[in-house]
């Protein structure tokens, strides 16, 4: 059988989807008597909750019933949080609105026509509260305060001291620092949120289909609010997610008011989130202002950072937050030997929907300011941001290198890759084009950023919200176990059971060319199963699709399994033909003996002697070919010093931006954009490349067109795509990709996450040219989206201050 692991095979996935075959949520059929959910959303950012009136919604043919957060407080807990403060979070509203979009009633009824048509029978009266949705003003004394019993708005505090920060700005020749100011955007897919729940009276459980894809982390969380055990509480994952991103996980919400509602009602209850839904009330990323202070010498050489980090969490810190904040705390300083760090961090709450996973979450908040302040540096001194990026990154001989942070980045070669990505986009080539276009009047930029790509999140990650002495009063929390099964039925055909939930990515293409090279069999003969059932699958508190996690963690399962079973049928073929183990190989659905071919046994009549025959396998041997392999990693939880490995394996990503900005109207024309990764094996080129450039747009997007936009008075500005712009196929730039592999020692295939990296690197890096470009103008660029009309407003204001000077 020849290698496929590291080919580019077509997806195994594509040939349902592209035939309309596959099956979402929305194609699962619903039990009898399913009522269909709508949801009455509030209009205000912040006010009291005076009264609900809904018997005319009652009377309306069709309509099963109402609920309100005054009828489901009973019977839930608050979920429970990763933070300190007693935040008091339900599903629906209770007694106050604290976003615009929060729940306040539910409407069951025959279908959603009706059930829309009663929500506006309903007549709420609300008492008017001042909202506050500014970041620092938040934090400020006198700012409105959300949630009374915790006393200010600020969710989570941490300082952390990495090495001596004060002597590192001591020795340095200059202190260069700025203030900057990442959106909150959103993800976008094109399935949004969809629930069946329903509540089963004789065994007080409940059975939810959704399209969760995790962390399952959260279904304790949820089996807690709903005052249940955690085996009474079912969920069960489809075969297909359309699309994610990372926001899917912020539905574990709605599973819980859902599945309480089928409780009220008393049927079964299916809820399909609408558009102005999603956009006005699901989730986001954290917006996040950044004071970020470097101490550098005059070559170049950065001694230490000072970042002061504010996100903004939202109306609720709501798990799996302070994700955001801490899980890239590891990888701080990115890809340069920085030995000296402080971390200011606060979780901030305001009137705007509360945050949660979206692709590259934290990483694009933290890189922002990171490799702008580079550019920064590199200004300062009139150095080329080159001469600055090599003059700090980790070196290849470093590897495995420890952060200031406890980050333990497995294996690189950052200088490599960095000198691929110059080469390979002509930079010097392109300033000397620059210079010329400048002499001509034209505004021509070249950007540059290095990130480290985090993947394989170590559970333990968010207790660094909590002080060492927190942490100590709980058990220690690490972990990033992800599980695989495998089974062969009596006729020698693969069933392989994954728990990653995926959500595009081709994870059941990868898993089944990880099989099919270990036990010889056609990758196409072998039937992936991605469904994630918790009544009956293997998983983990870290199961599920996100932090790239499938090619580190997913795929070493899928590998272990694989050997399982390869073990098991070695060993039945030994006995069989009277040969040892290690004389043996798998070849053409054959286990043959390495010295004497002619002794040799199908694959297909050991299985069948498994199933058939079970007293013929060696003394003690299990009958049958079933074997589940959980795979984790040294993943510790984090030290008394606020140390902590926050994931498990970390890429490499270097890109390289031009540009072409009209004075006259401020628009950007990306003219190249060039990235190099490293994420160690690569286990198929073309899911590779398919998820670097998905991840490339959605980073696109919040360079240039997306921000969930709020008004200072707390109303949503972007709940449609009218006004909330993505990226379509014209906006995407012509796009160069490259690789460098330099395999993982700690994962069995060297394989490392990939997906995420641009999503990261993109908002920056696209910064960085702009910010190039307008260099005559002397603006900087130290918020985003960057809008034409921003970059006119930039331009114009710079030409007023000339003619005044």
């Amino acid at each position: 059988m020849s290698k496929v692991i590291g080919k580019r095979v077509t997806r195994v996935e594509d040939a349902r989807l592209l035939t309309g075959q596959g099956k979402y949520i929305d194609d699962i059929g619903t039990p009898p008597n399913t009522g269909h959910v709508a949801i009455l959303r509030s209009p205000y950012p912040h006010a009291k909750i005076v009264s609900i009136d809904y018997a005319e919604a009652l009377e309306i043919p069709g309509v099963k019933g109402v609920v309100t957060g005054k009828d489901v407080e009973p019977l839930l807990n608050p979920f429970s949080v990763g933070v300190s403060a007693p935040v008091h979070y339900y599903p629906i509203a209770i007694d106050k609105v604290r976003y615009v979009g929060e729940p306040v009633a539910v409407v069951v009824a025959k279908n959603r026509y009706i059930a829309e048509d009663a929500l506006e029978k309903i007549k709420v009266k609300y008492e008017n509260l001042e909202p506050i949705v500014d970041i620092e003003r938040a934090i400020e004394d006198g700012a409105p305060i959300l949630h009374e019993n915790v006393g200010s708005n600020i969710a989570n505090h941490r300082t952390f001291h990495y090495g001596d920060v004060e002597k590192a700005f001591e020795k340095a020749d200059k202190i260069i620092k700025h203030r900057f100011q990442f959106p909150k955007y959103s993800a976008t897919p094109v399935e949004t949120y969809g629930i069946i729940a329903q509540y089963e009276d004789s065994s007080n459980s409940y059975t939810v289909h959704a399209n969760f894809h995790g962390p399952f982390v959260l279904h304790s969380i949820m089996a807690g609010a709903l005052k249940i055990p955690s085996n009474r509480l079912r969920i069960i994952i489809p075969k297909d997610i359309g699309g994610s991103y990372g926001i899917k996980a912020g539905i574990f919400p709605y599973i819980v008011l859902c599945s309480v509602v089928s409780r009220l009602v008393g049927c079964p209850v299916k809820w399909i989130e609408d558009r102005q839904e999603h956009l006005a009330a699901s989730s986001s990323c954290t917006d996040r202002v950044t004071y970020i202070e470097a101490a550098v010498k005059d070559d170049g050489k950065i001694l230490g950072l000072k970042m002061k980090m504010m996100d903004n969490v939202g109306a609720y810190i709501r798990a799996p937050e302070p994700a955001c904040l801490y899980r890239n705390h590891a990888n701080t300083t990115g890809a340069y030997d920085i030995p000296n760090l402080m971390i200011d961090a606060y979780a901030v709450m305001t009137n705007k929907l509360p945050t949660g996973l979206i692709r590259g979450y934290g990483g694009q908040e933290t890189y922002f300011p990171l490799e702008r302040i580079m550019q920064m540096i590199a200004d300062e001194l009139k150095l080329e941001p080159t001469e600055v990026i090599k003059r700090n990154l980790i070196k290849k001989e470093q590897f495995p290198y420890k952060t200031a942070s406890g980050g333990v980045y497995d294996s690189g070669d950052y200088e490599k890759a960095f000198d691929l990505l110059l080469k390979v986009g002509k930079y010097d080539e392109f300033r000397k084009k620059q210079a010329e276009a400048r002499r001509k009047g034209k505004l021509l930029g070249v950007g540059l950023a290095v990130i480290v790509e985090p993947s394989g999140s170590n559970m333990g990650y968010i207790t660094i919200a909590l002080t060492p002495e927190e942490r100590r009063a709980g058990l220690p929390k690490s972990g990033c176990s992800e599980a695989a099964t495998i089974s062969m039925d009596p006729m020698g055909n693969v069933n392989v059971r994954i728990s990653t939930t995926p959500s595009g990515q081709g994870h059941e293409t990868v898993a089944s060319q990880i099989v099919s090279e270990i036990l010889g069999i056609p990758h196409d003969k072998i039937n992936v199963v991605a469904e994630l059932d918790t009544a009956t699958s293997a998983w983990s508190i870290a199961s599920g699709s996100y932090s790239s996690r499938f090619a580190s963690l997913g795929s070493s399962a899928v590998y272990y399994a694989a050997h399982k079973v390869k073990n098991k049928l070695i060993k039945i073929a030994a006995h069989f033909l009277k040969v040892k183990e290690e004389d043996l190989t798998i070849e053409n659905g054959k286990i043959v003996s390495k010295t004497d071919p002619s002794k040799s046994i199908s694959i297909k009549r050991v299985v069948g002697s498994a199933h058939w025959n079970p007293l013929s396998l060696p003394e003690g041997m299990e009958p049958g070919i079933y074997e589940t392999a959980y795979y984790t990693v040294q993943a510790e939880p984090p030290d008394d010093q606020d140390l902590i490995n926050s994931s498990v394996t970390y890429g490499f990503v270097a890109d390289l931006v031009t540009v072409e900005i009209d004075p006259e109207t401020g628009d950007i024309h990306i003219i190249d954009y060039f990235t190099v990764h490293d994420a160690g094996k690569l286990l198929n080129p073309l899911i590779v490349d398919g998820q670097i450039l998905g991840g490339l747009v959605h980073g696109l997007g919040g360079a240039m067109y997306e921000e969930l936009v709020y008004d200072e008075k707390g109303q949503f500005l972007t709940g449609s795509f009218m006004d909330y712009l993505c990226p379509t196929a014209p906006e995407v730039p012509n796009v160069t990709i490259k690789h460098i592999e330099t395999p993982s020692p700690i994962t069995p295939l060297g394989a490392k996450g990939l997906g995420e990296g641009n999503t990261m690197s993109a908002p920056v890096v696209i910064a960085n040219a702009v910010n190039d470009a307008l260099k005559p103008y002397g603006v900087t660029i130290d918020s985003l989206p960057i809008t034409p009309n921003k970059v006119w407003n930039m331009l114009n204001q710079s030409k007023k201050q000339e003619v005044s000077s």
